[in-house]
């Protein structure tokens, strides 16, 4: 056996002290945590693929708008409730631009990020019909949407769509949906982690099952535009960002500034209702709120309760980013594309040294590079390969905590730098050396 980069005595100890008991369920901080301290006790550089948080400068002229609207004044006002005109009216136009359908500046509605859009979305539909009381996630998904449920007591289920892609997915979506209970459909696209994206038919069946069974889906698009095998930067021309909102009525889109602009630090992002869902009349809302329909009751109550409304300088920003990338003097595809080369580029180094994609395809094609891919190898559970690749310097979350059912990790593109990639290669040599019996 070779010496590993990180003494094991030294992850071990720390995984013990943390109290981790069954490393395969560590969180993402938790993960974060043992390779801090790790690196900052043995002096060696971790490859850190743990936390998705963007890796990138915010978008300038997010910025500049947001410093603008502070240095005159805008601070000392509440915002409105319903959101800054200019935001609404610009939101709308984007999802015309890069979506390519209509939603009215009515139901675009600015939100402390997308948590807070997707926190607001579930307290709505899950009291929009007293018999829909549980939320159905097409996993593997974001571990904190099932953290909100539990802290508000709504139910929820799940099924890892690994075995059921293509044709196979309306028959499995339909044996929960035909039960009665399902309040809203959730899944992201690109999918964190597996970075799988549904294709048309997908969202066709998707669509068509929401309709038939009269469920919301909620649709999380933190990712937005981030598939890079389409040209989806040129605004109000197709190829369109794939969406569930060409087959129904019943959605929500779920739009963050976080990581297309790289704005994650001022929480700001817009809920986008759909023109008839906005102004739909549930009995059971309107007799808890005051006969409002699902679009007040979710500005008015559900946000107004939780925040009063979103930052208001945040708000500039937003509408000043879409504003200039429906406009075409901002390509905010051109700036997170370095996301994908870094997940080619990592692959490449993995696959070489015996490891495999687990999520390998969409369908008959093969996954796109980038913010995320997920990482198998043979004869190793989650938690044993996270484990182990901690001694290599390597930290990455184990694919179980994202609601899959698969062995492997999911790995973040975002914070790897250029002198890593032969590191990664070094210590993956290694890696493979003292792992050989598992690679027959």
């Amino acid at each position: 056996m070779r010496p590993t980069p990180i003494q094991k005595e030294l992850v071990d100890g720390l995984i013990a002290e943390f109290g981790i008991q069954d490393f395969a369920k560590a969180t993402i901080r938790e993960v974060k945590l043992v390779a801090s301290v790790a690196e900052k006790k043995s002096g060696v550089e971790f490859v850190k693929m743990e936390m998705g948080i963007p890796g990138l400068p915010a978008a300038k002229v997010g910025v500049d708008a947001q410093v603008k609207a502070l240095q005159e004044g805008i601070a000392h006002s509440y915002p409105n409730i319903q959101g800054m005109p200019e935001l609404k009216k610009e939101a709308s136009r984007f999802v015309k631009a890069f979506i390519g359908i209509d939603i009215s500046s009515e139901g675009c509605v600015p939100v402390s990020g997308s948590m807070q859009g997707t926190f607001a979305s579930f307290l709505t539909c899950s009291q929009a019909d007293s018999r829909k009381d549980t939320v159905l996630f097409i996993d593997p998904g974001f571990p904190v949407q099932k953290m909100q449920l539990q802290v508000m007591g709504v139910k929820y289920q799940t099924f890892d769509v690994y075995d059921y892609r293509g044709d196979k997915l309306g028959e499995k979506l339909e044996s929960y949906l035909k039960n009665g209970n399902i309040c809203a459909i959730v899944y992201s696209n690109p999918n964190n982690p597996s970075w799988i994206c549904l294709r048309e038919e997908e969202l066709a069946t998707i669509g068509r099952l929401a309709t038939q069974y009269d469920t919301i889906v909620m649709e999380d698009l933190a990712y937005f535009a981030m598939d890079f095998r389409k040209e989806l930067s040129k605004p109000f021309e197709p190829p369109y960002q794939a969406t569930v909102a060409r087959y129904t009525d019943n959605y929500i889109l779920l739009i963050s500034g976080s990581k297309a602009f790289s704005y994650a630090g001022e929480r700001i992002g817009v809920t986008c209702i759909s023109d008839k869902l906005f102004h739909r009349h549930y009995s059971d809302l309107a007799a808890r709120y005051e006969g409002l329909d699902f679009g007040p009751v979710f500005s008015t109550r559900m946000l107004y309760a939780l925040s009063s409304g979103t930052s208001h300088s945040a708000q500039y920003a937003m509408a000043a980013m879409m504003k200039a990338a429906s406009d075409g003097t901002y390509d905010f595809r051109k700036d997170v594309g370095v996301y994908g080369e870094r997940a080619a580029k990592l692959k490449e180094i993995f696959c070489r040294h015996g490891f495999h994609i687990v999520y390998d395809k969409d369908l008959d094609e093969p996954i796109a590079d980038g913010f995320y891919f997920t990482i198998g190898y043979p004869g190793m559970t989650s938690g044993e390969l996270a484990h182990e690749l901690m001694y290599y310097g390597v930290s990455a979350i184990c694919l179980i905590t994202t609601g899959s059912h698969q062995e492997g990790l999911r790995v973040c593109t975002s914070f790897i730098e250029d002198h890593q990639y032969k590191e990664l290669d070094e210590r993956m040599t290694v890696f493979k050396e003292n792992n050989p019996v598992l690679l027959a």
